[in-house]
């Protein structure tokens, strides 16, 4: 009984990554607006009425194509960070002559910098995240965790600068009603940080989505054509806004 419950497991697995591998292949042609159900079903050699067991309705089945987009772009960003690959961080040499481990800023940039390879990569994936909101879908509390890892990747390394001693906080007060957000936002989080850095961070959030935003969407074409470098150098002074200070023998 168990080697045929094991079987049936299996066989739901693998029908289920056929029709989400339809769904990202509908995706690039036409666009999450015009996902269908029956489309899927149809390129699959399906009965609509068999789909509808592994996804009851098309907003089950967007659901399912973004929770998978957040967890590989988050996955994305936290296999860039080189603090989480054994090698320490803050940014001075090892005992014994070995390799410095990663400056708090090297790790930011390379974190973002794995974030726009993924985006790059993945076109319409990103599209479904950070693009145009789908028509009637309105995306259920699950998707919040998950859409959360790239934000978390980037605290992880301000948090360790900061646990470091060498995180610089922003100058300036915070609006009252900024800093309440940002103090109720930590709480639930669990996460100590200076409130200005905090909302700094979700600034900055927002401007490394922008950046990618707007290359993969095309806003930068004939406005900016070394993109690696532009990147790079943007990413850096995000990491300035956030109080993280690059350290001698990180990249200019």
């Amino acid at each position: 009984m168990t080697a045929i419950r094991g079987a049936r497991e299996r066989a739901r697995s693998e029908i289920t990554a056929a029709i989400k591998d339809e769904a990202r292949t509908q995706l690039a042609a036409e666009g999450a607006a015009k996902l269908s159900l029956r489309a899927v079903a149809r390129a699959l050699g399906m009965a609509s009425s068999a789909l509808y067991r592994y996804f009851p309705s098309r907003d089950e089945l967007l659901t399912a194509l973004i929770l998978d987009a957040y967890h590989a772009i988050g996955a994305a960003a936290e296999a860039a960070d080189p603090g989480t690959a054994g090698v320490g961080t803050g940014g001075s040499a090892a005992p014994g002559g070995t390799a410095a481990a990663p400056g708090y800023v090297e790790r930011w940039v390379a974190v973002c910098g794995g974030v726009r390879a993924w985006a790059l990569a993945h076109p319409h994936e990103y599209a479904l995240l950070y693009g145009t909101p789908v028509p009637g879908y309105h995306a259920p509390q699950t998707t919040t965790a998950p859409a959360g890892r790239v934000a978390r990747a980037l605290i992880a390394v301000v948090g360790d600068a900061h646990a470091a001693g060498v995180l610089h906080e922003p100058p300036g007060p915070l609006p009252e009603e900024v800093a309440a957000d940002v103090r109720a936002l930590m709480a639930e989080l669990d996460i100590a940080l200076p409130a200005s850095v905090m909302a700094a961070l979700v600034a900055t959030w927002a401007q490394l989505f922008g950046l990618i935003s707007f290359e993969l969407f095309g806003q930068f074409h004939r406005v900016v054509e070394g993109r690696d470098t532009f990147f790079a150098h943007a990413t850096r002074r995000l990491a300035e806004g956030v109080g993280l200070v690059a350290e001698p023998g990180d990249a200019a």
